[in-house]
């Protein structure tokens, strides 16, 4: 280990070449074929590595290529034209950076951000941001806080007869496949002398029949699912479906919905907290609870 060390600063003394010694270009390319986290490690080893690792053509290849919409999707003012212009003239390293974060949307009900690893776009959808059937009449459905949720409350059912839930959203994916979840928490989370336990006072009915997911896109693409609501206690990704952005240029409009509206019973104690939309690889990586 000293060894490799000591050649990564180029104080091997022997005259042999050190990684230090190698063109900014050359260590440019290597680190093309890295992902971001292993580029910000690489530029730890010397001077060299750390200029190549700044470079806006190694960061310009991990963002997406519609970077520039999307920072301006992010900026708090929405001049996507002085927000273009400033794409242009930043550091792609700062531009990734920025992507990076929770960048906030219609007031905060919904949030992108990409993923660190990869460079996917990742975003949620707050409860607040959906279409809930009885959302108003406190006798089924209560916002409660929850510290589990990104967003910081979840929309709590109490019992219901007419279980129903929709929402849209209409944003410039890059091209690629993703994958939608809602999640959901059968039982009421809750804190008691510092640890986390939950009420399962209301859980009823989510064992007769089998809720149904849907999904559709602007472009005609449709998905649907259906499972038995399990498993109290947990927060549970439930996936609804796939589906593939072709332009990165063009928005996609994605209507999804759970629906379970068989009145001859009622159903509750269930926690929504959001939707998700995730690329198809980091879907593969959590390793959700997927239904057909």
């Amino acid at each position: 280990m000293g060894a490799v060390s000591s050649s990564a600063r180029g104080g091997g003394g022997d005259g042999a070449t050190a990684l230090g010694d190698l063109p900014e270009s050359c260590v440019a390319e290597v680190l093309l074929r890295l992902d971001p986290p292993e580029i910000c490690r690489m530029a730890r080893l010397s001077r060299t590595f750390r200029g190549a690792a700044s470079g806006d053509g190694v960061w310009e290849a991990k963002l997406p290529t519609n970077y520039a919409r999307l920072l301006a999707a992010a900026a708090a003012d929405g001049n996507e034209e002085a927000t273009a212009v400033e794409a242009e003239t930043i550091p792609k390293k700062e531009v990734y950076a920025r992507l990076c974060r929770r960048n906030r949307l219609n007031g905060g009900t919904k949030e992108f951000w990409l993923d660190k690893g990869g460079g996917g776009v990742c975003m949620s959808i707050s409860s607040r941001a959906l279409s809930i059937t009885g959302i108003d009449d406190r006798r089924y459905w209560n916002f409660i806080p929850n510290d589990e949720s990104r967003f910081h409350v979840v929309a709590y059912l109490s019992q219901i007869w007419w279980f129903e839930v929709r929402g849209e959203v209409e944003f410039c994916f890059p091209e690629g496949t993703y994958s939608l979840f809602f999640r959901l928490h059968l039982g009421r989370p809750f804190k008691r002398l510092g640890r986390r336990v939950y009420s399962s006072e209301h859980i009823h009915g989510w064992d007769i029949k089998p809720v149904r997911f849907q999904l559709s896109t602007s472009d005609g693409q449709q998905a649907q699912s259906k499972c038995y609501l399990t498993d109290p206690g947990v927060w549970i990704n439930h996936h609804v479906g796939d589906f593939v952005v072709k332009s990165s240029d063009e928005p996609v409009k994605i209507q999804f919905a759970m629906v379970q509206i068989d009145c001859t019973h009622t159903k509750g104690g269930l926690c929504v907290d959001s939707v998700a939309v995730k690329p198809q690889y980091l879907a593969k990586k959590k390793a959700p609870r997927i239904y057909v």
